[in-house]
């Protein structure tokens, strides 16, 4: 059934078969029983939610969790004028409360304690992510955000004035008590405010990528209506994004808030544009399940050519991402030689499915660095350029695999 609104109406959109969890790193020792689960992608033909719809337990992929987000300097500049921003439209800092869940390493958290916010409380599952956070200004619980521990925060701390939660919201199971929680803590006035990639941008530049077990929905603005009117809350606001390649940034509120008579003109318009664009049917979810195919197709014809001509291949963002790249086109060590990341606590690990190790990209400026680097973190371009211009200068040449394969050199 759909996970957003109990409906048994959903359509298949594509069977990936078989994958490894998309964040589930490992070492050597561990190949031989690596778990692999069933991924289909489904849409519901009446809550228009797009959907993973095999369950995987949440322990599996986030109690020991391999993703730092404070280790890319995009996301820190990202998180910071996000705080800024939120506190200057919304909060009172003397006296306002902000609770994020799956915080993950504080990267958003310090941020809103610059500002002065007087309580700021962090809530995520990986123990040893949330554990980093040293700032006595913030208050955490490792745990996942549910229904009792919103009661928790509403006896220690009060009702909250401001609900965040960033790449993660698309990342769970029980969605609906998640939402209960969030409706339990709000305050009246409160705001719930959420960054989800947007499913208008994995269809129109093909991101099959993002499709992994860990990512269980793919937001529309119309699915998200739907959703949160079962909760008596409104979509208000939106806000276009950039980063992770394409996102958006959703602002509920309860019925009876202040804001819920001021629906922006954003929403109304990115409503129109759905409904011209067919996100209500599944038809357009077919095609795209065609496109991505084609452009499968077109990055193995290459890395294969590659390889034929004795060049050497790396790949670059050992990410959920690429493991879903990797499993998805069939990549292994045939293709690639190892993978580079700039996170240290994925180097030396392998990646899941696949097994190509991981290094630093200290490889990049070695005496004998691969010819050819696939990136997969490709929606980081400019960071990994501007990281690596050396290896660039020297006659290296990046694939980029989306939205179209191409090829980046500075010769």
């Amino acid at each position: 059934n759909c996970a957003f609104c109990d409906s048994s109406n959903i359509d298949l959109i594509m069977d990936f078969g078989e994958m490894a969890l998309a964040g589930g790193f490992l070492k050597s020792k561990e190949f031989f029983d690596e778990p692999k689960f069933n991924m289909r992608m489904g849409f519901c033909n009446d809550c228009f939610a797009v959907q993973i719809l095999d369950a995987i337990p949440p322990d599996l992929m986030f109690k020991d969790y391999f993703y730092f987000s404070s280790s890319i300097g995009t996301l820190k500049q990202h998180f910071k004028n996000y705080a800024e921003e939120v506190t200057k439209r919304f909060l009172n800092p003397v006296s306002a409360s902000v609770l994020e869940f799956g915080c993950n390493d504080g990267i958003l958290l310090k941020p809103l304690a610059d500002q002065n916010i007087r309580t700021v409380i962090g809530v995520d599952p990986a123990e040893n992510v949330i554990s980093t956070i040293k700032d006595k200004r913030i208050n955490t619980i490792a745990d996942y955000f549910t229904e009792k521990v919103a009661d928790d925060v509403v006896n220690q701390f009060g009702k909250v004035d401001l609900v965040m939660a960033n790449n993660a919201y698309a990342h769970i199971d029980d969605i609906q008590g998640t939402t209960r929680a969030v409706k339990k803590v709000l305050s009246r006035d409160g705001i719930f405010a959420f960054e989800v990639h947007y499913l208008g941008v994995v269809l129109d530049e093909l991101q099959y990528d993002m499709i992994y077990h860990e990512h269980i929905y793919y937001y529309s603005i119309l699915s998200a209506i739907n959703h949160f009117k079962r909760y008596s809350m409104t979509v208000f606001d939106i806000k276009q994004l950039d980063i992770h390649g394409g996102s958006y940034r959703f602002y509920v509120c309860n019925d009876n808030g202040k804001n819920a008579n001021d629906i922006s003109t954003d929403v109304k318009n990115l409503v129109n544009l759905e409904n011209k664009k067919g996100y209500n049917h599944i038809e357009t979810f077919k095609k795209f399940s065609t496109q991505i195919m084609r452009v499968k197709k077109d990055l193995m014809d290459l890395l294969t050519k590659l390889k034929s001509e004795g060049y050497s291949i790396a790949g670059y963002g050992a990410s959920g991402r690429a493991n879903t790249m990797i499993q998805f086109c069939g990549i292994d060590t045939s293709i690639i030689d190892y993978m580079i990341d700039d996170s240290e606590a994925k180097q030396g690990f392998y990646t899941p499915g696949s097994h190509i190790e991981i290094k630093s990209n200290e490889v990049l400026h070695s005496r004998n660095p691969p010819d050819y680097v696939l990136i997969f973190a490709w929606t980081f371009i400019d960071e990994i350029k501007s990281k690596n211009e050396d290896y660039l200068k020297k006659g290296g040449k990046f694939i980029i695999p989306l939205p179209e394969v191409s090829i980046y050199s500075e010769s």
